[in-house]
């Protein structure tokens, strides 16, 4: 099987190489692994060792024809390529994001790829109450009060044409939570408090008092556990839609114990929105306040189908891997050899180089 990977130096397109490593190990001569992002990782560290490696913006016009070559022979496409910072320019986002989806699909076409499986997301999903689980039939129209939701629901409108056009290719979408894992520490950070204040995160942070609003509830997943699911949908030729995510659903009470945290402050989310915008807006952090519409209004999703058709289980808890990326986070954890995950460096190390 010859597998092509968009975004494949990222979060979990790592992930995917090492749990895709694996497979080669176990059936030697019958994986082959193309590699494409922006920035291409040092091809002689694993995992991205043994990779055929090349370096495309999947947004860039006239990048169809490239994606077209490095597509050549492939059984397979998988798209993870995506963007979330800088969030002050959206054209830009928007130009990888949506685009950039419409040209690999417009290139798997084209190079006669027999299956696609796009990293779709939670994100992607109408707004819903979080007191009961959804399927993968609610409705993926995003929230349009954040920029990455619409992105998502935008991606999957053009799965669901490409599908319909395409008939003869399965078509797959994974609906993750929160990807987490500890050598994502430094580049999580860097999305989503910018390059300074990550320094100052502590490895194992302790909260007297958490303020959090009722509705941040969420959940989320360990990047191994979310490369486990892309095999699987890979080995099968699954096609359709899956959530991905670990148990427990992460509530402000858990979030209290990992921190922690002796007493919880119920903060209004109004409240929380507009802290979160205004300090984006003065820049002093960087994630904006769609993130906590989104965070606020996505659905705690059911992960029946994958489980029951794939035998998927994950590893690690939610509440692990949140443990996990938090500890990566104050270490500076990355991994050298791809740019997008390289480890932060420490502040006497920007002393000294300046």
């Amino acid at each position: 099987m010859r597998i092509a990977i968009t975004g494949a130096s990222g979060n979990a397109g790592t992930a995917l190489l090492r749990r895709l490593q694996k497979a080669r190990q176990e059936h030697p001569g019958g994986l082959e692994l193309v590699g494409i992002s922006r920035r291409t990782p040092d091809s002689s560290q694993p995992p991205y060792a043994g990779v055929e490696w090349h370096a495309l913006d999947v947004g860039s016009e006239g990048v169809v024809q490239d994606l077209v070559k490095a597509f050549a022979g492939a059984d397979a496409a998988v798209h993870l390529a995506w963007q979330i910072q800088p969030n002050r320019d959206l054209p830009l986002l928007h130009r990888t994001n949506v685009t950039g989806t419409a040209n690999v699909l417009a290139a798997a076409r084209e190079a006669g790829v027999g299956h696609v499986v796009c990293a779709s997301s939670v994100g992607a999903y109408s707004k819903s109450q979080k007191d009961r689980r959804v399927d993968e039939s609610w409705p993926a129209g995003g929230m349009d009060g954040s920029h990455y939701s619409r992105h998502k629901a935008e991606q999957e409108k053009l799965l669901d044409r490409f599908a319909a056009d395409n008939p003869s290719v399965a078509v797959a979408r994974l609906r993750p939570g929160l990807i987490f894992q500890a050598k994502a520490g430094s580049e999580i950070g860097r999305y989503f408090l910018g390059w300074v204040h990550p320094r100052f995160v502590p490895r194992r942070p302790v909260l007297p008092i958490l303020p959090i609003p009722d509705e941040l509830i969420f959940q989320a997943v360990h990047a191994d556990d979310v490369a486990e699911a892309y095999w699987r949908v890979l080995e099968r030729r699954a096609s359709g839609a899956f959530n991905v995510a670990a148990e427990p659903v992460v509530t402000p009470q858990n979030l209290a114990r990992l921190f922690s945290a002796k007493r919880i402050l119920r903060v209004p989310v109004r409240a929380l929105h507009a802290f979160v915008g205004a300090t984006w807006q003065l820049r002093l952090q960087q994630t904006d306040s769609g993130w906590v519409e989104m965070a606020a209004g996505a659905p705690i999703m059911d992960t029946q189908r994958i489980r029951n058709e794939l035998g998927w289980e994950p590893q690690t808890s939610s509440l692990e891997a949140i443990r996990e990326v938090i500890e990566g986070m104050g270490k500076g954890a990355g991994v050298p050899a791809s740019p997008p995950l390289k480890p932060r460096r420490s502040l006497l190390g920007l002393t000294r180089r300046r």
